[in-house]
């Protein structure tokens, strides 16, 4: 069985994806604390999303899968609070849990292995499509994500297609962590065209 890494979190109201940004705003000591911590030991975070339990406050409940954030960029914003550009790497699951005496939750997580890149398949090309146009609609708003021809060899990718439209479609953060939770790309993307064909 493969052994645990002790894992600082951070649980939220939202879902953050592999390879998609996220904007925080630090203003806890715990938090600070990690903040410190990361750019000491240069390691990343986990993000959790919350299933019981606000973000201030008592430690919330974390869903039981998360994904290691990295520090990109740091400011502060008009009321001198922190605020952190960060992005989505590796997927986790959480084993257990515990606090620290500065109430901070640290998980004890398991690693999920990405698996090589997965080729898009055929029933899916329609996915591979729509994303290609929502990207060109908002490349400008989203300058990590670039234009579609700029994609083309990551189009191909069943994994990365489904990641960018769990970031972009217009789905609940519940119907994100659901993506999350399956190992197997092309299921996921499977569930992507569920949700599509009940919208349609």
């Amino acid at each position: 069985m493969t052994a645990t890494e002790a894992l600082p979190l951070f649980p939220l109201h939202t879902v953050l994806l592999p390879g998609a940004p996220l904007g925080l705003r630090v203003f806890e000591r715990r938090y600070l604390d990690l903040v410190a911590e990361c750019g000491r030991s240069g390691r990343g975070f986990g993000i959790c999303m919350i299933l019981d339990g606000e973000e201030v406050g008592s430690p919330a409940t974390p869903a039981a899968f998360g994904v290691e954030a990295r520090i990109e960029d740091f400011g502060s914003d008009r009321n001198g609070l922190l605020t952190l550009q960060v992005r989505g790497l590796r997927r986790f699951r959480v084993v257990r849990t515990r606090v620290r005496d500065n109430g901070l939750l640290v998980g004890e997580v398991r690693w999920c292995d990405g698996p090589a890149a997965v080729p898009l398949q055929p029933q899916h090309a329609a996915l591979a499509t729509l994303l290609a146009e929502l990207l060109d609609k908002v490349a400008g708003a989203h300058p990590g994500l670039g234009h579609a021809s700029a994609n083309l060899r990551q189009l191909e990718d069943a994994a990365w297609v489904g990641w960018r439209l769990a970031e972009l479609l217009p789905v609940s953060d519940e119907q994100r962590l659901a993506l999350l939770q399956e190992d197997d790309p092309c299921r996921r993307l499977d569930q992507v065209l569920e949700w599509l064909d009940e919208e349609a």
